[in-house]
Parts: C-alpha cells; sequence; structure tokens
C-alpha cells in the first residue's frame, strides 16, 4: 500500500478537508479525491472504544487505496484503548492519526471526549503518549481555543505546550470556542465568534510548532492568505457543500500542472465505482446523497439534483440513466 509518510508533514498537508460526522464516509473522500489529489483527507471520528470492542473492525477501518493520504481521527480518553487502537490504525495503512479534542457533541462530552477534555490538559497528554507510544504515525489533535469560560488564552497556550511536550505532531485549531451548555452542534459551528488573531497569537507564540486554523474558510483565496501565518488550513462544511469550489487545490496551493475537472467528469470516472459499490450489495443513494453537490450554480442544476435524488432514495436510479444525466452535463460545457 503506498505510504506518503515519507512527505514532510509541513509540506504535504497545506490543505486538509474536516472530519464530519455523517459527511466525510469514504465515498465523499473518494469524490473529494477527484478533486484534489493532494489534500488531506479525514475519516469521520471513530469512537475508540467501539473500535477496540466490536467484532466488525472492517465497518470502521475500511477505506479504498486511491484516499491516501488519509487521517484517521479518533474520539476517546482511555490511554489504554487508544493505544490499541493506535496498533489497528498503523496495521490498516493510514497515513496519520487525529486526536478529537473539538467536538461538542452532548454525546460524546457525556462520555467525557470531545471538546470537554480541553478542560483536563494532563490527561490529553497521556492520551497524545499512548498513541504515539503504540505506532509510528504522526499523531495529531484538533481542539477549539477554548471551552465555555475556560476560554482565556494563557489556558489554551498551557494546553497546547503540554500536549506538545507529550509529543502531538500538529495542532488543528478551531478558532472558535465551545460552549457546552445552551448551544448544540450546529449552532457551535457558526455562533461563537470566529477569532483567527487568537491562533494567530498561538502560533507566534509557538513558532516551532506545526498550527493548522480551521473555521470559516469559503474559497480557496481566503486559505492562500491564511497560509503566509498558519502552516495549514481546514477547511470543513465548505468542502462538503461546494466541493467544485475546491476544484484549483492542486494547482494554486501545490503548483500540479494538470487539468481541472468539471462535474461531469468527476462523475463519469465514479461510475465504475458506483458499479462495484452496486455489486457489493450497496445502494446508489450513499454514494449519491454526496455526488449531488458537484451540482452547483448550472442551469436547472436543481431540476439535476432533484432528480438523482429522487431516483437513488427510490431506488430506482440505473447507472444507464446517471451516464445519460451526466452527459446532458458534459454537453452543457459542465
Amino acid at each position: 500500500m503506498k505510504s506518503y509518510q515519507t512527505d514532510s508533514i509541513n509540506n504535504l498537508h497545506k490543505i486538509s478537508v474536516a472530519p464530519m460526522m455523517d459527511c466525510t464516509d469514504k465515498h465523499f473522500r473518494m469524490i473529494m479525491r477527484k478533486i484534489s489529489s493532494r489534500a488531506l483527507l479525514y475519516t469521520e471520528m471513530i469512537v475508540a472504544q467501539s473500535l477496540i470492542y466490536t467484532k466488525n473492525k472492517e465497518k470502521f477501518l475500511n477505506y479504498n487505496s486511491e484516499e491516501h493520504p488519509l487521517s484517521i481521527q479518533f474520539g476517546g480518553d482511555n490511554p489504554q484503548i487508544l493505544k490499541e487502537a493506535a496498533k489497528l490504525a498503523q496495521d490498516w495503512g493510514y497515513d496519520e492519526i487525529n486526536f478529537n479534542v473539538g467536538c461538542p457533541s452532548p454525546r460524546v462530552c457525556s462520555g467525557n471526549f470531545g471538546a470537554s477534555l480541553m478542560k483536563n490538559p494532563t490527561k490529553v497528554a497521556k492520551c497524545i503518549e499512548s498513541l504515539k507510544s503504540n505506532c509510528s504515525l504522526p499523531v495529531t489533535i484538533k481542539h477549539r481555543i477554548g471551552v465555555d469560560q475556560e476560554d482565556s488564552f494563557d489556558k489554551l497556550n498551557n494546553f497546547v505546550k503540554e500536549v506538545a511536550n507529550a509529543g502531538a505532531d500538529r495542532f488543528t485549531v478551531h478558532a472558535r470556542k465551545a460552549i457546552l451548555k445552551g448551544l448544540n452542534p450546529k449552532q457551535n459551528r457558526t455562533i461563537p465568534p470566529l477569532k483567527y488573531e487568537i491562533v494567530k497569537k498561538l502560533k507566534q507564540m509557538n513558532p516551532d510548532l506545526l498550527i493548522e486554523v480551521n473555521g470559516g474558510f469559503t474559497n480557496i483565496y481566503q486559505c492562500i492568505k491564511a497560509l503566509n501565518e498558519f502552516d495549514g488550513v481546514m477547511v470543513g462544511r465548505s468542502a462538503y457543500k461546494y466541493p467544485l469550489i475546491w476544484s484549483e487545490i492542486d494547482q494554486i496551493i501545490y503548483k500540479d500542472n494538470k487539468k481541472i475537472k468539471k462535474a461531469s467528469e468527476i462523475i463519469f470516472s465514479l461510475i465504475p465505482y458506483i458499479e462495484n459499490h452496486l455489486k457489493n450489495e450497496g445502494e446508489t443513494w450513499d454514494i449519491c446523497k454526496h455526488l449531488i453537490n458537484l451540482v452547483q450554480n448550472i442551469p436547472k442544476a436543481k431540476i439535476w439534483r432533484n432528480n438523482i435524488s429522487s431516483r437513488s432514495i427510490k431506488k430506482e436510479l440505473s447507472i444507464d440513466y446517471l451516464i445519460k444525466m451526466t452527459s446532458e452535463l458534459k454537453e452543457m460545457g459542465f
């Protein structure tokens, strides 16, 4: 299996696509990989305890070989369980492990992990040490700038320093704090204000650490500007909802001299993948729920998406019909 670990973690991952629950499954990642061969992709968060105790580890760990470079994100707070999960991640061929200390979900926080862990940097440090002790992969961390009223810069800086001493290889900082009481996860993505200046100060105070910024990026030109101050930029909902906005990542960020793909070209290239998924008793909607987001800002785009969605949900979408509809996109120049 191809390894990306010989590349500098700094140079390779200037742009990444955030782990998002119910979004960044292997089908979405295949679509995103057609758009960029270089951006770092993430799994959805996997609860380490669930992974260790399930008999069906493939359900959590399997991916398509084309998805590299690929980071697996774990949630948890038990160092021993995380240690076992790290070994599985390496054995399965992932390129990196990311530890989630940013998710504000009440279900996650009630298990004492996710964003609530920011209140206990010593425990987080032990988790990072444990992950690193059982694999040779880079181990990174994703977190917020603070939690509830514990949002002073000193607390954030002390958190990062303690976790860095434990061996974390990169810090992905969502430039919002998490409000665990009173806001749901969706509200936590928009209501707490973005404070890029806090992340900028963190980088200035810790110039030797790799610090990636996350939160609110909606186009590649914002990312280029941010890369003047940070080591990387993580994009989230914008990449999921409007994937083709990010079609120039390889050309602009990585200076790759290759043609930008249109929506029809990407969909045509996915036909064998969809056919194979159907042969393995999958359903078209597993893929089409992501694929329809490729068709935006073109004449009758909503009609196209509705046609594909309704047939797919009813299990009536044939490959021939998808090819026909995609050919119409191509004829229009999209």
